[in-house]
Formats: structure tokens, C-alpha cells, sequence
């Protein structure tokens, strides 16, 4: 029987690739507030460089694992490319909990890179494959809301548990429970969804090109406007993702802040990047993706800045919101920009060379923030950053064209 493509016909897969996914990003909030406190106080390293190297390998690391889940995900199929990226994640939570010294701290980000890369790589597409092209946006508004309000969730009660036991195991212990049951849910209720993609395909009035994967690569990163607008400012979106969640703790602490407020501070901004993606998404299927994306970096900057001249609870706190407002009218946009242009046929390869540049942007940002903070101060790693993140929104001002809202050659 031939698939049927929309969100409500496949409200059940649908829902449960949510529920996965909501797995995915709790593992990533296992380290938002404590790991930099941590490699200060456990393991002697004070130097803003050597603090960021965890989430430079993270990155770099789950970069790689996008480009090969989209191809992979092409080439043998969804589903197993999912269970893979958990059958990663299953030692991490064990390895940060109990890490002798920093070298295991960042083998266990090797390993969840690895494993996010291919996990919420994986869902994504899933997702776009189910829904077909009309609701996109929305179904990566839902998508993404899953993701980081459980990145948020996961920040605040880490926070928490430091702050009353210390920075021990026992923050990284809830981690077992998450890898376990996402690893169960993807076994026995995620499936395949290559069929629904094939059966978009056949409804396109244009054929799909042929294409190589190198011809695939440099369309979505250099020739197509769209796609190479989209990635990078995906690219600059994760640098400063990576500056907030290895430098503003930091900056927190030096005025004064205790790991509890911390911990609400570093929850604020992925929780509201979460929930809002629930009206973004669907807005950019009203209203082109082109103007969220512009607002978006926009907002994300004057976030940063707010921060960088703030010195109290509030004034961060006011910051970490307008951060988590930008993102979220970016986040869900630029996934579903991909799924606009890209033809099914190479459209999981797309995402996952999208994602590859976008996680890549941890690496920049843990470099170039690190190195700026090491030789000019938190405050000037933080600005400069922002000021990135607004050149980022003009060049898609710029490049890309308006509207985006078509089925793709």
C-alpha cells in the first residue's frame, strides 16, 4: 500500500519521532550548565580555550556525523542510521559521571557528537519524509521545540543537583535513564520512511537530477542561494550557540552568580528557543522563510549584546530571552528552507551536509571565542560574536531569494 503523505496521517510516527527526539536533546542538556564550572574545579583547567576544547570536538565530531547520516540515510534507510547514533549515546552518561581526567571528558563528546549527529539528524528527515511539503515548517517547528525544551529541562535540573550535591556523578546519572529509553523507543516504535519520500518524489512535476555526492555538496554549500545562504548562517547560529554554552556561564560566575541561577539562566535560553519554534515554524510557511531568518540573527545579536554590557541576574536574563526568541524564529526556518529546495531524492543528503556546516559552527565558535576571551576578555569574545551573527542575517538579506515557499527543481 502506498504511503500518504501529511502530519495527520502519520500522527502516530509523527509523534513518536517527537518523543525521540525529546531523548536526543536532554542528552545534550546533560552538559549546558555544569561541564565549564567542572573542568575549573575537578580538573584544573582555567584557560577559556581549554574549557571550549569539549565542545570543539563535540562539534566537530557531530558535523561529521550529519554529512554521513544524510548519506547514509539515503543509501540504507532511515531507521537504521537512528539506532546506530543511540547505541553511541549508551556509554556517555557513565563516561561524564565517572571521567578520571579531561581527555575522557572529551572521548565522551566525541562520542555524543557521533551520536546526535546521527539521531536528530535522522529525525529530521524522518519527519520531512512523513509530511510532505505542505506543513514543513511546522513539523520542524515541532520537531525542534521537542529537542530543546528538553535541552532546557535537562540545563535547569543539572543546575539543580549541582548546586545541592556538588559537582559530582550525580547531575550526568539521569543520563542513563535518557539514553536507555530513547535507545528502547527508536527500537521498537520508529520506521522506516524512505517510502514516503519516494512517493513525493513521484508527485514532483520536475524530475530530481542525478547527481553525485560532490555535485550534491557544492550545490548545498556554495552554488544554490537558498541552500548555501542556509548554511551558513546555520554555521554562524551554532558558533554562537557554542560562545553561550561554553563562555556565558563563565561570565555568569565572574559576577557572582551560584550554579542554581546559572542553571536557570542556561535552561531560559533553550527552553524558549524550544517552545516558540511551535509558532515559527508554521509562520514561515506563511510568510517565507527569508524574513524569519533576517529577523532571527537580528534578534540573536542584540541578545549577545544585552549580555555583554549586563552585570545582574535580570539583565542576563533579559538577554538569554531575546537569544532564545532569535533562535527560535531561525532554528525551524532554515531546516525547512532545505526541505523547499531540495528535491526528495537528495534531500536527506542535503539535510545532512546543511547540518555538517551548521555543527561546524561550534568549532568556529569555540575557537574564535576562546582564543578573543583568552586575549581580550569574556566581554569582547561576546560582542565580536554578536556582531557576527548580524553580518550572518545580512548576507542572507542579501543572497538569498525571496520567496522560498516552492517545491524545488
Amino acid at each position: 500500500m502506498k504511503p500518504t503523505l501529511g502530519l495527520r496521517a502519520n500522527a502516530g510516527a509523527f509523534t513518536t519521532l517527537v518523543v525521540i527526539n525529546a531523548f536526543v536533546g536532554a542528552m545534550v542538556g546533560l552538559e549546558r550548565t555544569i561541564l565549564p564550572a567542572l573542568a575549573d574545579e575537578r580538573y584544573g583547567l582555567a584557560a577559556p580555550l581549554a574549557v571550549l576544547s569539549f565542545i570543539a570536538v563535540f562539534g566537530l565530531t557531530k558535523a561529521l556525523a550529519n554529512y554521513a547520516a544524510g548519506r547514509s540515510a539515503d543509501r540504507y534507510g532511515r531507521r537504521p542510521v537512528l539506532l546506530a547514533g543511540w547505541l553511541l549515546a549508551l556509554p556517555v552518561p557513565a563516561l561524564l559521571a565517572w571521567a578520571p581526567s579531561w581527555g575522557w571528558i572529551l572521548a565522551a563528546n566525541a562520542l555524543l557528537g557521533v551520536s546526535q549527529g546521527l539521531t536528530w539528524s535522522t529525525t529530521v528527515i524522518m519527519k520531512i519524509d512523513l509530511v510532505g511539503p505542505r506543513q514543513r515548517g511546522l513539523a520542524m517547528g515541532i520537531n525542534e521545540f521537542a529537542g530543546y525544551v528538553a535541552v532546557g529541562v535537562t540545563a535547569w535540573a543539572t543546575g539543580y543537583l549541582a548546586g545541592t550535591s556538588g559537582l559530582g556523578a550525580e547531575p550526568f546519572l539521569m543520563g542513563l535513564g535518557i539514553a536507555a529509553a530513547g535507545a528502547l523507543l527508536s527500537l521498537v516504535g520508529a520506521h522506516e520512511t524512505r517510502a514516503h519520500a519516494a512517493v513525493e518524489a513521484s508527485q514532483h512535476h520536475v524530475e530530481g537530477p542525478t547527481l553525485t555526492a560532490s555535485e550534491v555538496f557544492a550545490r548545498t554549500s556554495l552554488h544554490d542561494p537558498t541552500l548555501s545562504s542556509v548554511s551558513q548562517a546555520g554555521l554562524v547560529n551554532n558558533l554562537n550557540d557554542g560562545m553561550a554554552w561554553g563562555l556565558l556561564p563563565l561570565w555568569y560566575a565572574h559576577h557572582g552568580l551560584t550554579l542554581p541561577q546559572i542553571g536557570v539562566l542556561a535552561a531560559l535560553y533553550p527552553t524558549l528557543w524550544g517552545l516558540l519554534q511551535l509558532g515559527a515554524g508554521p509562520a514561515s510557511d506563511q510568510l517565507g522563510r527569508k524574513p524569519l531568518l533576517v529577523a532571527g540573527m537580528g534578534v540573536q545579536a542584540g541578545g549577545l549584546l544585552v549580555i555583554a554590557i549586563s552585570s545582574t541576574f535580570g539583565g542576563f536574563a533579559t538577554g538569554a530571552a531575546l537569544l532564545g526568541v532569535g533562535t527560535a524564529l531561525v532554528y525551524p526556518t532554515l531546516l525547512a528552507a532545505i526541505g523547499d529546495v531540495a528535491h526528495p531524492s537528495w534531500r536527506a543528503s542535503a539535510v545532512g551536509i546543511y547540518r555538517l556546516w551548521r555543527d561546524l559552527g561550534y568549532v568556529v565558535g569555540a575557537l574564535l571565542a576562546g582564543a578573543v576571551a583568552q586575549a581580550l576578555g569574556l566581554q569582547a569574545a561576546i560582542v565580536v560574536v554578536a556582531g557576527l551573527t548580524l553580518a550572518s542575517g545580512a548576507l542572507v538579506a542579501l543572497r538569498m531569494p525571496t520567496p522560498t515557499l516552492a517545491l524545488a527543481r
